[in-house]
């Protein structure tokens, strides 16, 4: 049985705040060899999450933190995708990615908190392993919830910290190293969700052992 945690050992550990540039840092080095460190860890989420899309009704789709596009060749041929993304390293990959997909309108550098786009442009938004990478994701959450039409669709597959046991000590020991990483090792669904959105969200486990969870909410 694991041991109880104390009110003190499950206040969250100190860690370094991520901000635009240190996430554009992070992703620049990343970018040349992301697809061979975390593609295969992360390919049940991802092929999950776009095949939640494809069932989905509506046309225009927005992909939050499109990276190196491995997502794109998967979309349905009825859907109409622009992805996003601060990095313009991991962006030039995806573009030679999607070179000649019909499915992919355009890969824009923005910044995922504050995009341009007008109110209402999307049916569905779709946020791949980007909740832990933003540096104030409740102003992710509200952006999307802007972009996306009433009654549209807002989905994210993403790590989330884990309550207990041997994952969450490995998770409060990296989190000092956010800045480094880019990410946020001990991210919990709380900091991205106020209560009533995780009160009615849909959440499924991702393999592999549940380490990433697919949310879907309705806007």
């Amino acid at each position: 049985m694991t041991e109880a945690l104390t009110p003190a050992e499950r206040k969250p550990h100190p860690r370094a705040a991520l901000d635009a540039d240190s996430v554009r840092a992070a992703y620049a080095r990343w970018a040349g060899v992301y697809d061979a460190v975390f593609g295969g860890v992360s390919a049940w989420g991802r092929r999950a999450a776009v095949a939640a899309v494809n069932a989905l009704p509506g046309r225009q789709v927005l992909e939050v933190g499109v990276g190196t596009g491995l997502a794109l060749p998967h979309y349905a041929a009825g859907k109409r995708v622009t992805g996003i993304d601060l990095s313009g390293e991991m962006l030039a990959r995806a573009r030679a990615r999607a070179t000649g997909a019909a499915t992919v309108e355009a890969l824009l550098e923005m910044d995922a908190e504050a995009t341009s786009f007008p109110d209402n442009s999307f049916d569905i938004a779709v946020a791949m392993f980007v909740a832990s990478v933003v540096p104030h994701p409740r102003r992710l959450m509200e952006e999307l919830r802007r972009v996306v039409r009433p009654g549209g669709d807002i989905l994210f597959v993403n790590h989330f910290a884990a309550e207990k046991g041997p994952r969450w000590w490995a998770e409060r020991a990296m989190a000092p190293a956010s800045r480094a990483l880019g990410w946020h090792p001990d991210f919990r669904l709380e900091a991205l969700l106020p209560p009533e959105d995780v009160a009615s969200a849909d959440l499924r486990p991702m393999p592999p052992v549940g380490l990433f969870t697919l949310v879907r909410l309705r806007n």
